[in-house]
């Protein structure tokens, strides 16, 4: 994260194609809210609301910066268009910042507990085993040892699809039949985890149950076999939201915080969307910290996500 001074040029660039639509969707519609403006009125700021909203940041959030920046407005009296975008990422960067992690984890810095476990929700689809995947491989390049669970045991093809990612990053596995108790797998992994001292444990949960009473059921389930073994545990319940959804997203994320404790958000596939602003309304409205996201194929493309970084990237025309 960048202030630890972690967040390199390469991770700046890589993140500036990865929001390159949704860069060029804000800046666009930015542009258009105060073309032919010289001073920020409330005409401006109506504008700016309709593109906030356009680009999913999702209507409370935007009534939220918009009041912030009222208040910018009305207590420095003047304030010109060329100022306006300067204020927003001020102001969007105060928001986020009230839901930052209490723990920062960063792939390269000492994890604050092991092993640390990570349990992972969303529903099928959003991204969920390549996330996994990638995080472990980022883990292990930062040298961790990782290993992972498969608890989605209602789908083969989960399980396969874990196991697939296991081998290609190089780290072991802990899986059972399908079908088999998805809690029984979570204990079997982080008991190995314990025992053989990883770093890292991350286990896979079902994506799709038959209603939300099955899924609050089944997710506790798991949680609490885990404290069994690890009383803390699980340090991390990661939702994985798809950023393309848009304004869908909004509600995966309020089935999940309400079936479980949801802790850390990771939001993908931000690289093929101009939709990415899901990412500021998300954590604004969950106040729950964006710990990562997708912003393309490559293994590298989950990032850890720097607040700063991704305003700076997303106001700014030339993505540097």
């Amino acid at each position: 994260m960048a202030i630890f001074g972690l967040f390199s040029k390469q991770n700046k660039d890589d993140l500036s194609r990865g929001l390159e639509k949704t860069k060029d969707s804000v800046v666009k519609r930015l542009s258009r809210a105060v073309m032919g403006k010289s001073s920020v009125d409330d005409e401006v700021l109506d504008n700016l609301e309709e593109a906030l909203i356009s680009s999913d940041v999702g209507v409370n959030t935007t009534l939220r910066i918009i009041e912030r920046l009222q208040a910018r407005v009305n207590r420095e009296k003047y304030l010109n268009t060329e100022e306006l975008n300067r204020i927003l990422r001020e102001e969007i960067s105060a928001l986020l910042e009230e839901n930052k992690p209490e723990n920062a984890i960063d792939f390269l810095l000492p994890l604050p507990q092991q092993p640390y476990v990570i349990m992972v929700v969303g529903v099928n689809g959003v991204g969920k085993t390549t996330t996994i995947g990638k995080l472990a491989w980022q883990f292990k390049k930062a040298g961790k040892r990782v290993l992972l669970g498969a608890a989605d045991t209602f789908r083969a093809a989960a399980v396969d699809q874990l196991s697939i990612w296991a081998e290609r990053v190089g780290v072991p596995i802990v899986k059972q039949q399908m079908g088999s108790d998805p809690a029984s797998v979570a204990f079997d992994a982080v008991t190995s985890a314990k025992s053989n001292h990883f770093d890292v444990v991350i286990v896979d949960t079902a994506g799709r149950l038959h209603n939300k009473a099955n899924l609050m059921n089944e997710l506790s389930k798991i949680k609490r076999v885990i404290q069994k073994v690890i009383p803390e545990a699980p340090h991390e319940i990661l939702l994985i939201l798809d950023g393309s959804t848009g304004q869908n997203a909004f509600e995966q994320a309020r089935q999940f915080t309400e079936a479980t404790q949801v802790n850390a958000l990771a939001i993908t596939k931000l690289d093929g969307t101009a939709k990415g602003g899901v990412v500021i309304g998300i954590s604004d409205q969950f106040k729950i910290p964006v710990r990562y996201i997708g912003i393309g194929e490559k293994m590298e493309d989950l990032q850890v996500f720097d607040r700063n970084e991704f305003i700076e990237t997303l106001f700014s025309s030339s993505g540097h």
